[in-house]
């Protein structure tokens, strides 16, 4: 099953309004010059940034992301964007149950399926995030993890055309370690195996599950090639435009 390969940017809690506008143009820029690819192109920068990187990002093929959103439209919730919110400003995308959310604000899965829900409603892609701890992979839960948090966090209206799954294992992020590609391979497929089952084999053959851990130019080539990665969720190494642009072209895409 061919499925187009996403590069996807998470800049976390990071630039301000001329580096962020500059590191926009700058993947901008690069992404037009690189011509023809064979992958989409997801930058998704702070709440501040949007509407800098919306207008730097004007006349290249790079969709734009938020990194979380409420589940309300609106109403009495102080400090949180909805959904709407997004999709007016300009966004296709919207990152939600990343690690770190779910650890620094508590998010449980049913939050998380109930923001997706939301985001879908909105017209929002969302791209989904599963993975365990250190502590859990070191006692063999790993896949028990991912699969309850797939089951849990990915609401039943989800499909390949408005959700994406990321398989971050939170002791790979930021840290420079990264799993072996046997257990990317074996966590990949119990996520696809686990769609399946909750969504239809249709549904699940066509979805995009990105890898998130420590993803480096030199490290790209040999986690895209495996069969049940579909792109990559890229932290550090977004914030430099060689090194996310070296990610995709590693990749194969250009």
């Amino acid at each position: 099953m061919s499925r187009k390969l996403l590069i996807a940017g998470n800049w976390k809690m990071n630039g301000l309004v001329a580096e962020g506008t500059n590191l926009a143009k700058g993947v901008a820029e690069a992404v037009k010059k690189a011509g023809k690819v064979e992958c989409e192109f997801l930058v998704c920068p702070p709440f501040t940034l949007l509407s800098n990187v919306k207008k730097a990002l004007r006349g290249a093929k790079v969709n734009l992301g938020a990194q979380d959103c409420h589940f309300a439209e609106k109403g009495a919730h102080t400090g949180d964007i909805s959904p709407v919110m997004l999709k007016d400003i300009g966004c296709q995308y919207v990152i939600l149950g990343h690690s770190e959310r779910r650890t620094d604000h508590y998010e449980s899965n049913e939050l998380v399926n109930k923001k997706a829900q939301a985001a879908h409603t909105a017209g929002l892609k969302t791209v989904i995030c599963v993975g365990e701890t250190l502590s859990e992979r070191e006692a063999g839960k790993a896949l028990e993890v991912c699969t309850k948090q797939i089951i849990e966090s990915v609401p039943e209206d989800s499909t390949s055309s408005n959700t994406v799954i990321a398989y971050e294992p939170v002791w790979a992020i930021g840290t420079g370690k990264v799993p072996t590609t046997k257990d990317v391979e074996e966590v990949h497929a119990a996520i696809r195996k686990t769609l399946a089952k909750k969504l239809g084999k249709g549904n699940a053959n066509k979805m995009r599950i990105l890898y998130g851990g420590s993803v480096k130019p030199n490290n790209a080539k040999e986690l895209l090639s495996l069969e049940d990665v579909d792109g990559a969720l890229i932290g550090g190494a977004s914030l430099k435009v060689e090194d996310f642009m070296g990610i995709a072209k590693n990749s194969g895409a250009f």
